[in-house]
């Protein structure tokens, strides 16, 4: 209430009027949060901005910057590390959500907190764990799955983040089987590949890995001869598609040229020898800190190593493998 008297409008009731007349009707609406505790809202943030800001402020969220995206160690500061793939797939994501008129919000939190559950050493190391997993107590590992866990029963000395509903599914369905519920879910989901395709044909081309002449020329041409004329490519189509569509889809000429372009990193990237150079000290390295730590909980040792960063993992090898005093 102003001292005139006139009623002013609460950040909470300004933001439902500006959902109601600018979002699409297919968007999230911010309110009311859906939370399994049930807290008062806050006077200055939507519930999507306080699940983006616990995110960010956590300590699995830190960690990603010692975490590797493909180049295991590389020589050189430029590089993608597992927090640069996740900024610039959120980036890429609110692009796409403003242009749909889509909650912004929703979808920065659920592109922030998608890879927070990633095992150390990229999907080499993924794999490692989830073998480990399996030979021993004949569960799976899964960073979709493990990224949940961290916001739920992890952060905050195990109480969890209390993310609304709509940001944890986004979460666990950023990958795999099931779609997410959101539209805002699933931009993430598919620009989650459009970042990590683009941004590693780039680390490929610096690492030497591959020269410009190995890309695959009818898909290049299609979508273009650098990381931003691709991306600009994939983004138009995809949100022309998805307008369209009311839901978030590509053209079956472009998708099919991404789909292709992912194929090819796969072969000549994800699983060449280059990349491949370190998986047997690193599967070696993770065995033996598995072995080490491994207990009646199953949940535990995961979470531990699935936790820990690559400098962290080397180093607790390094204290296993050395005498004390080296």
């Amino acid at each position: 209430m102003t001292p005139t008297g006139i009623h002013t409008p609460s950040f909470s009731e300004r933001t439902r009027a500006f959902e109601a007349e600018f979002l699409s009707p297919l968007a999230q609406r911010s309110y009311p949060a859906r939370r399994e505790v049930a807290e008062p809202d806050s006077p200055v943030r939507t519930p999507f901005q306080r699940d983006r800001d616990r995110i960010v402020h956590c300590k699995a969220f830190r960690r990603l910057k010692h975490k590797t995206q493909v180049y295991i160690a590389p020589e050189g500061d430029h590089y993608r590390t597992r927090l640069t793939h996740t900024l610039e797939t959120t980036g890429i994501a609110r692009t796409v959500a403003r242009a749909l008129r889509l909650n912004e919000d929703l979808t920065e939190a659920i592109g922030l907190g998608h890879d927070l559950g990633h095992a150390p050493f990229g999907h080499i190391g993924e794999a490692v764990l989830d073998a480990c997993l399996v030979e021993r107590y004949g569960r799976r590992f899964r960073h979709n799955e493990q990224s949940l866990r961290v916001v739920e029963k992890l952060e905050r000395d195990g109480e969890g983040l209390n993310l609304t509903q709509q940001v944890r599914d986004g979460i666990l369905r950023h990958t795999g089987h099931e779609l997410p519920a959101t539209l805002e879910g699933r931009i993430v989901r598919l620009v989650d590949r459009i970042a990590y395709i683009n941004h590693d044909i780039d680390d490929a081309l610096r690492a030497g890995t591959l020269s410009r002449s190995d890309l695959p020329t009818a898909e290049i041409e299609m979508l273009g001869d650098t990381g931003s004329k691709r991306i600009d490519t994939l983004v138009r189509d995809l949100v022309e598609r998805s307008e369209a569509a009311g839901d978030i889809v590509q053209s079956e000429q472009v998708g099919g040229a991404m789909d292709r372009l992912r194929t090819f990193m796969f072969e000549h990237v994800y699983l060449a020898p280059a990349a491949q150079s370190e998986q047997p000290r690193i599967e070696r390295m993770l065995r033996a800190l598995f072995e080490n730590f491994a207990s009646d909980d199953p949940d535990w040792v995961a979470d531990y190593i699935s936790g820990m960063t690559d400098r962290y993992a080397v180093k607790a090898f390094t204290d296993l493998s050395l005498p004390r005093g080296f």
